[in-house]
């Protein structure tokens, strides 16, 4: 059972989107694409009422998230800190900035080492890895906690690389990278929908994410920050003036985003894609052109 009413308009537009996008040349790209889409009839930021219509795309499998696992690892840090197992510090705070606004790795193994309380180095004796990586569980046990359907086969472990893992963090990805962090377009949209409703943790906690996860639409702040993770995804897509909270992930083999939008004239709505392989990654217009589509179906008036 979805968090959302299932709509079959909304999964037939969704159908008709990903066939409109493999004939302009992006063959196989339905193998390749998760994406969830939920409608709102009023603001679940404003109202805290989380009550939407929605349809998914392969919305259940299981992908690589890239960088928006770290939306996971915010929530866990706020969620830590309510129950004073981190202490509320200023280079906590501006690691868990950085790691959300900048999409920063190096704040991102702080911030996981924080909730962990592992840290990377070089390999361990077998009888201390176990217990090194039991530590390292500790946020996928809390999220099955929530007992949430859609976090089912999730895996929120791991750090996040520039180069790569290196010693122990090798040893934990598995010879075969079977331990890589795992999640679904579905899963991603119940996590942020329940950050926009000031549904997890604490409204205050919820707000403080929601200020971190705000991106702008201004051109001149995007053409100063080349890194700004609208241009290239979700947020180059919106109507001009659209309010955005959004946390993307880009590497060589994926281009992903999660966004939850407000418009003027616009229902709002949440977006979650995720798209796999190097065709996709290097795919800038892709998720601006999903968005275009989707955001336009959700026009009233």
């Amino acid at each position: 059972m979805a968090f959302y009413s299932p709509s079959p308009a909304m999964e037939q537009t969704l159908a008709d989107l990903v066939r409109a996008l493999e004939l302009q040349g992006r063959t196989g790209l339905g193998q390749r694409l998760s994406i969830t889409w939920v409608r709102y009839p009023s603001s679940p930021r404003l109202s805290g009422a989380a009550a939407g219509t929605g349809a998914s795309w392969a919305g259940s499998r299981q992908r690589y998230p890239a960088s928006v696992v770290k939306l996971v690892y915010l929530i866990a840090a706020e969620a830590w800190l309510q129950d004073d197992l981190l202490v509320d510090e200023p280079e906590l705070r501006r690691a868990l900035a950085a790691m959300i606004q900048d999409s920063s790795n190096d704040a991102t193994g702080l911030v996981v080492d924080l909730l962990s309380g592992t840290t990377s180095g070089p390999a361990l004796p077998a009888a201390v890895m176990v217990g090194w990586i039991e530590q390292r569980q500790l946020v996928n046990r809390w999220l099955a906690g929530l007992g949430w359907p859609e976090l089912e086969g999730v895996n929120a472990c791991q750090k996040t690389w520039g180069d790569g893992p290196f010693g122990r963090e090798l040893e934990f990805y598995g010879a075969s990278l079977e331990n890589r962090n795992r999640l679904s377009s579905e899963a991603t949209a119940r996590i942020l929908e329940a950050v926009m409703a000031s549904a997890l943790v604490s409204p205050p906690a919820c707000g403080r994410m929601q200020a971190l996860l705000a991106r702008s639409l201004d051109p001149g702040l995007r053409a100063a920050d080349p890194e700004n993770q609208v241009d290239g995804f979700l947020g180059e897509g919106l109507p001009p003036g659209s309010l955005l909270w959004s946390k993307a992930g880009w590497m060589s083999q994926a281009r992903h985003d999660a966004a939850y939008v407000e418009a003027e004239d616009h229902d709002p709505f949440l977006l979650v894609v995720f798209s796999e392989g190097e065709a996709c990654a290097a795919d800038s217009t892709l998720l601006p052109e999903i968005a275009r589509r989707l955001s336009a179906a959700c026009r009233v008036g």
